[in-house]
């Protein structure tokens, strides 16, 4: 049995006049249209067979066994979070032919006047949201295709939870059809807006005009909302973050976070990471949500628990810092030697030689290779007309690996 080409047409938002005079042309000879009522409703006057597109397998099975020239119609550019990764995945690409189409992104972005080239494009149609979540707090302007469940509120309460409050977001619905609705609105406003289930979500963080930046790590100590015991001090804050080895898109937990001031610095080395700050402390507390505010932290969730409760719920880690431990850290390190990924590692600070021993032998009692290193800062300070060096407290910042040498 000879197989014919399928062909993949996108289409645009002014019906049939749209699309290309190629793919017009193949429509008009084409046996059978595929596609959802909507596109096929484009064509009233096709002579051949209409079905309505419906489950993938049955699709692809019939696409296998047929002989007749088959026109799947598909919306804006197919290869942009359509069907066709499904088709180029289990049908030979010699049997497709493309023709993209304007997408409703693209149209969307045009509508609302506003560039495009510089957003990021996802998906939760269908699809999980979480890792959406994590993409959209890393960008600066995220486009978003919802579906019924992961709807426009939906993800809106999960970016607040996160703490990503700031956006101006475009509510989009109903594109190129007569019921067309463009909103704009602070993203809390979608908390109980409703959405046609047609809809593009598009959002684009925003700045006060008097926000300070702040660099990447090395943000003074008076920066940061704290007493002035519970802050890891910039110099050593340098070393931890070294030492914990940091790349994007891990998950790092911070136990004991004091003033976060760890997960705000490692939340701009890591944007598209995931950190969860544990703290206790209601003092801390209050210290954390102001400076996370401050700081416009946007991957860092706190965890009011004292550790090692709280840690269930928590994804397994790549990365851990230990800033206090609360009495508790032989049952925190065998919660870590439990759940720490392959290759993870774990970061300890400690400011006694009490702490220091007994970090290391429950270190190596789970099977770590541990380093420790003596951070010795001494800084100067006016002294009449002179300066004088001043030493502070040494730390010891102990790493350690799962296994190896």
């Amino acid at each position: 049995m000879a197989q014919q080409t399928i062909y993949l047409i996108g289409a645009g938002f002014t019906g049939w006049d749209g699309f290309p005079a190629r793919a017009l042309e193949i429509i008009g000879t084409a046996d059978i249209m595929i596609g959802h009522q909507r596109h096929l409703d484009v064509f009233p006057d096709f002579s051949g067979v209409k079905r309505e597109l419906g489950d993938l397998s049955e699709l692809l099975e019939f696409l296998k066994n047929t002989d007749q020239t088959v026109v799947l119609l598909a919306s804006g550019d197919p290869t942009f979070f359509g069907i066709s990764r499904f088709l180029l995945r289990n049908l030979p690409k010699e049997r497709i032919e493309i023709f993209p189409n304007v997408t409703s992104m693209q149209y969307a972005f045009a509508r609302i006047k506003e560039p495009w080239d510089d957003g990021i494009f996802v998906s939760v149609h269908g699809r999980g949201m979480h890792q959406a979540i994590d993409k959209i707090i890393a960008a600066e302007k995220a486009c978003v295709l919802t579906d019924k469940v992961n709807t426009p509120a939906a993800i809106a309460a999960e970016l607040i939870e996160r703490g990503a409050e700031g956006y101006e977001a475009w509510l989009c619905e109903d594109l190129g059809m007569p019921t067309e609705k463009f909103t704009k609105t602070p993203l809390r406003g979608l908390l109980d807006m409703p959405a046609s289930e047609l809809n593009i979500l598009i959002l684009i963080r925003t700045y006060e005009p008097n926000l300070v930046h702040y660099p990447l790590i090395g943000i003074d100590d008076d920066e940061f909302h704290t007493s002035k015991k519970l802050i890891t001090k910039q110099e050593v804050r340098a070393v931890t973050l070294a030492k914990l080895q940091l790349q994007d898109d891990l998950v790092l937990w911070d136990i004991g976070a004091g003033s976060c001031s760890i997960s705000i610095e490692a939340s701009n080395l890591m944007p598209g990471g995931k950190i969860f700050a544990v703290e206790k402390n209601q003092q801390c507390i209050g210290f954390i949500n102001e400076n996370l505010k401050k700081f416009c932290t946007r991957n860092v969730k706190l965890i009011e628990a004292y550790a090692p409760d709280g840690l269930d719920d928590m994804p397994d880690p790549d990365r851990v810092f230990i800033g206090g431990a609360g009495g508790k850290l032989d049952e925190i390190i065998d919660v870590i030697s439990q759940r720490l990924k392959p290759e993870g590692v774990v970061v300890i600070n400690a400011v006694t030689l009490d702490t220091l021993t007994r970090a290391v032998e429950f270190l190596e009692d789970h099977g770590f290779t541990v380093e420790a290193s003596c951070i010795n800062v001494a800084k100067t300070r006016n002294l009449t007309e002179y300066k004088m060096f001043e030493a502070q407290n040494p730390v010891y910042v102990i790493s350690a690996r799962k296994g190896g040498e």
